[in-house]
């Protein structure tokens, strides 16, 4: 009856001690899952968004990479920019086979670009650019495959609508001229433009804003571009978007010294996705081409997951250690106000083993149903976080959950040291005479 007597007693204040520490655990689960759900997402999420803002690989004829280098010309200058044609190329038909490549289904998209400097409408030595504006290629293992210049450069600002490669359709090949040329030479869409000295014609879809030099340019299909330079399955620049891993120091080794690295190395290399393992293997499928990493997309992707990865571990970190000295006040409070009903059980012959796995078990129990409640919560927080800064939803990986798990379990039983190294000192004669 005593022993009944003081569990009713401290029944009140012991159900919200309970409580207490059940919603602490499933705080703590709630933004662990969440901030780790985003950690482990991130990566790909960040790429897709940075990627918007440009291709992070280029591809040329080696000839015109060596000279690029020579003079120290900026990868990230378009070929409509430059001031003379250019005299090396590498194969159209060779593209496809970026698609067979180890890495195939992380090239997300890719335009080859050919740019020549012709008469349009009679006015000269306008830059024209022949590309693939939304192509399905036929790829040789039976896949099919969408690639082009449309999504390549989502930050266009398009009056009317984006050209098509397939001349079928009408029976007239179609072109996007950019803003200043159509300013400058009173082009509107539906307008037809004579490309080149030939009877070259093409019909105006858009006119686009780029804010750079494109705007000077007129866009439309390699076939027409190559029809009237003469220039038959050839193209001089490649972009190309791929989802890759931001760079290590093994990455940065092997770009600085491929033969310094062990056979182990360069396989560990080769089969991750970094930027420069997939431009080696683009070389390896393109003859005559060099593939070349957009060093400030790359670094750009490379630091800002970092930095977002830091700051949800630290989170991460920073939500556990308050779940443990949380989790620590709370049982050393309830041992404390349990320490007549533990010297009970110690008098009528329970161990101090049995009475901490007991007391082990009820804290084990309450914090469970606190961190499978809060994992449910916390991939809900996720999801929200992607749709409001991805558009998109977060990928919950199974190891999210049980690192998650692993984090909880070792923050309970460092929380409950204290409380389990005081009921060692419990002494029955002492508290239950109330000394």
């Amino acid at each position: 009856m005593y022993f009944m007597r003081m569990i009713i007693r401290s029944l009140t204040q012991e159900l919200r001690k309970r409580l207490l520490m059940g919603l602490t655990v499933l705080l703590a689960a709630t933004v662990s899952t969440a901030m780790l759900g985003v950690v482990f997402d991130v990566g790909d999420k960040l790429t897709d968004e940075l990627s918007t803002y440009g291709s992070n690989i280029t591809v040329r004829p080696k000839s015109d990479a060596v000279l690029s280098e020579l003079y120290s010309s900026s990868s990230t200058s378009t070929p409509s920019s430059a001031k003379t044609d250019p005299t090396s190329f590498i194969h159209e038909s060779d593209l496809a086979k970026m698609k067979t490549i180890f890495w195939a289904y992380n090239i997300l998209n890719f335009a080859p670009q050919l740019t020549h400097h012709v008469t349009v409408n009679g006015v000269e030595n306008t830059p024209v650019v022949g590309t693939w504006f939304h192509k399905t290629l036929n790829l040789s293992t039976g896949e099919t495959t969408v690639v082009g210049l449309k999504g390549m450069r989502n930050w266009w600002q398009v009056q009317g609508s984006w050209a098509s490669d397939d001349d079928s359709q009408n029976g007239e090949p179609q072109a996007m001229v950019g803003t200043t040329f159509a300013s400058e030479h009173n082009v509107h869409v539906g307008d037809e433009l004579q490309i080149g000295s030939d009877d070259q014609k093409a019909k105006v879809t858009g006119i686009f804003t780029s804010g750079d030099d494109d705007d000077k340019a007129v866009f439309t299909t390699t076939t027409l571009l190559q029809n009237v330079t003469g220039l038959v399955d050839s193209v001089n620049y490649v972009e190309v978007k791929a989802l890759t891993t931001p760079e290590n120091d093994l990455a940065r080794k092997v770009e600085k010294s491929p033969e310094a690295v062990s056979k182990t190395e360069w396989e560990t290399w080769y089969c991750t996705a970094y930027v420069s393992s997939i431009a080696y293997q683009i070389e390896e499928v393109i003859p005559g081409a060099v593939a070349k990493q957009v060093r400030q997309v790359a670094a750009l992707q490379g630091n800002v997951l970092r930095k977002t990865q830091a700051i949800m571990i630290v989170m991460t970190v920073l939500t556990l250690l308050a779940a443990t000295i949380a989790v620590a006040n709370l049982m050393a409070a309830a041992t404390a106000e349990r320490s007549g009903e533990i010297a009970l059980r110690k008098a009528i012959g329970a161990k101090n083993s049995e009475v901490m796995r007991f007391i082990l078990a009820e804290t084990g129990i309450i914090c469970a149903l606190g961190a499978v409640l809060g994992a449910l919560l916390g991939t809900g927080v996720a999801q929200a976080i992607g749709q409001v800064v991805f558009h998109a939803g977060i990928v919950m990986r199974p190891m999210v959950f049980v690192l998650v798990a692993v984090l909880l379990a070792l923050t309970v039983l460092l929380a409950s040291v204290s409380a389990l190294r005081s009921i060692l000192h419990v002494k029955p004669a002492e508290v239950l005479h109330g000394r």
